[in-house]
C-alpha cells in the first residue's frame, strides 16, 4: 500500500465517505497567501524542482538547519541539485513533522509518484519531477486549474500598483486574483527612516504632499478605495499584539509632525499612532464589507546574525507568550461602540491563546453576519495536525464550527495547494470520528453541507469576492 493512500487520515467509514463524496471535489478559496502576483498573472514556468520546491520555503529551511545542513546548501550559492540532495537527506529525519506529509502529498499530487524521498530515491525523483516541470503544460495557470483554485488572495503594500491583479482578472481563467491591503508600513514606526521613505512613496503614488496626519490618512484611504475597485475585500495586519492607546486627532497631528521631523516616538505615542491607523482602517473595512485579518503573536527575526545575513522571512521567527486580550478587547470595543467593527479573523501563532481569543470574539458576534468574528485556521508553527485539530476543537467548543471559513495556505510556494487536502482530510476525520462515537447524528443532510461549507462555501459567502463562482 502506498504511504499516503486514498484513506490517509480517514480512520473510519464515515470519514472516508465525507472526504471522497464531499470534501475532495470542493474548489479552493486560498484567501490568504504570499504568492507573487506577477508569477500568477505571467503564468510562470519553473526551471527545476529545487526552485519551485525549496525557494522561499522557510518551513523546509528550518528543518534543514535542524538536521545539520550547512547554510550554503539551504539558502546559499550551492547548485539547485546540491540543495535538492540536501533536502532529500533531511526528509527522512522529518518523520512526525507535518513537512513529511506535505512533502509526499506534493510529490503525489504534482508529480504522480508514491516514492518516499530519501538519498536513495533522490535522483529518480529529481529526474521524473524535472521531466514533468519541462512539459509545456506545467505552469502556474495549469496548477490553478488542476486544483480548481477559484480565488487567490495575495498580500500587498498599499502603494502597490496592482497591475498584475488587473491584468490577470482581465483574462478568462476561472482562478481570480485579489489583493489584500496590508498597511503595516504605515503603522509601525520603529525604523524612522524606513517609515518616512514609505510615507514619501505613498505621497508620490497619490500625487500629493503631506502637511498633516489628516493628509496622510486621506491618502491611505484613497489607496483603500483603489484596492476595493480592483477586488480587494480583506486587510491584513501582522502584529506582535493588537495595540490600544486612544489617540485624539490633535495627538495624531503632533505624532505625525514628530515622525516627519525624524524624532523617535515614546512607547505610548507609537501605540497611539498604531491605534489611530488601525481604527481608521477598521472603519473603512466596515463601511465596505471587508474583513480585517489580525495575525498576532509572532516574534520576528530573533536571530540577529542570520537576519543581517539573510533578511526577513528566512526561518528565524518564533511565538510570543505574552498576554494579548485586554488591549484587543479595548480595540474591538472602540469600533463596536460606534457600530463600525468589521468582520474579523483572529490568528495567533501560540495555541495557548486560542480559548481567550475564541471567547473574546464571541462577545462581538452581532447577529447580522453569520460567523462575523472568526477564529483563524492553525497558523504558521501550529499549521500541523495537532495545531489544526486544537483550533477546531476550541472553535467547536465555544463557537460555531459550521460557520468556519476554513483553510488557507499562507504560502510562498505554488506546490502548497495540497495543504487544503490535508486540512480537509482532518476535518472529515474529526467529524467522522464524532459520528461513529454517537456525538453527532449520522445524517447525510446535516453532515454534507457542514463539510462543504468548511471546505469552500463558507469562505465564498463570507468574503464575497467579485466574479468568483
Amino acid at each position: 500500500m502506498a504511504y499516503l493512500h486514498e484513506n490517509f487520515l480517514l480512520p473510519n467509514k464515515t470519514a472516508q465517505r465525507l472526504y471522497h463524496e464531499v470534501a475532495a471535489d470542493q474548489p479552493i478559496m486560498d484567501y490568504h497567501c504570499h504568492l507573487p502576483p506577477e508569477a500568477i498573472a505571467g503564468n510562470a514556468r519553473f526551471p527545476n524542482l529545487a526552485e519551485i520546491w525549496l525557494g522561499g520555503d522557510h518551513y523546509k529551511w528550518r528543518t534543514m538547519r535542524a538536521a545539520g545542513i550547512p547554510e550554503h546548501l539551504v539558502t546559499g550559492e550551492a547548485t539547485p541539485k546540491e540543495k535538492f540532495d540536501a533536502w532529500a537527506k533531511t526528509v527522512p529525519q522529518t518523520v512526525r513533522n507535518p513537512v513529511h506529509h506535505w512533502t509526499h502529498l506534493e510529490l503525489k499530487r504534482y508529480f504522480d509518484t508514491d516514492l518516499v524521498l530519501s538519498p536513495e530515491t533522490a535522483d529518480e525523483i529529481w529526474n521524473l519531477a524535472n521531466a514533468k516541470i519541462a512539459e509545456d503544460g506545467f505552469n502556474v495557470h495549469s496548477i490553478c486549474q488542476q486544483f480548481d483554485v477559484r480565488a487567490i488572495g495575495t498580500t500587498d503594500d498599499p502603494v502597490d500598483s496592482l497591475v498584475h491583479h488587473i491584468a490577470h482578472n482581465a483574462g478568462t481563467l476561472k482562478t481570480k486574483l485579489f489583493p489584500t491591503f496590508r498597511p503595516d508600513k504605515a503603522m509601525i514606526t520603529t525604523d524612522l527612516a524606513a517609515w518616512n521613505q514609505w510615507t514619501d512613496q505613498l505621497a508620490s503614488v497619490c500625487g500629493t504632499t503631506f502637511s498633516s496626519a489628516a493628509d496622510f490618512l486621506g491618502a491611505l484611504q484613497r489607496r483603500h478605495d483603489f484596492f476595493h475597485e480592483v477586488g480587494c475585500r480583506l486587510t491584513d495586519h501582522g502584529l506582535e499584539a493588537c495595540p490600544y492607546r486612544a489617540c485624539r486627532e490633535e495627538q495624531a497631528e503632533a505624532i505625525f509632525k514628530k515622525l516627519r521631523a525624524g524624532r523617535a516616538l515614546e512607547a505610548t505615542e507609537a501605540a497611539q499612532w498604531m491605534t489611530y491607523i488601525l481604527q481608521n482602517v477598521g472603519r473603512w473595512n466596515a463601511a465596505r464589507g471587508w474583513t480585517m485579518q489580525l495575525h498576532l503573536g509572532a516574534i520576528r527575526n530573533t536571530n540577529t546574525r542570520m537576519h543581517k545575513a539573510l533578511g526577513a522571512d528566512t526561518g528565524f521567527d518564533s511565538m510570543l507568550d505574552e498576554p494579548i486580550v485586554r488591549n484587543l478587547a479595548a480595540f474591538l470595543d472602540s469600533l463596536a461602540i460606534t457600530d463600525e467593527l468589521p468582520k474579523c479573523i483572529f490568528y495567533h501563532v501560540n495555541p495557548v491563546v486560542l480559548y481567550p481569543l475564541a471567547t473574546l470574539m464571541a462577545s462581538y458576534q452581532d447577529g447580522g453576519v453569520p460567523g462575523k468574528m472568526q477564529l483563524g485556521s492553525g497558523w504558521w508553527h501550529v499549521d500541523t495536525l495537532d495545531g489544526m485539530r486544537t483550533q477546531m476543537e476550541v472553535l467547536s467548543s465555544v463557537g460555531l464550527f459550521s460557520r468556519f471559513v476554513g483553510m488557507l495556505t499562507d504560502s510562498r510556494s505554488f506546490l502548497s495547494f495540497p495543504r487544503h487536502e490535508y486540512f480537509r482530510r482532518l476535518v472529515c476525520s474529526i467529524i467522522g470520528t464524532d459520528v461513529e462515537a454517537g456525538l453527532i447524528p449520522d445524517d447525510k443532510d446535516l453532515l454534507d453541507p457542514l463539510v462543504e461549507g468548511i471546505c469552500y462555501t463558507n469562505a465564498k459567502n463570507y468574503f464575497n469576492f467579485p466574479n468568483v463562482t
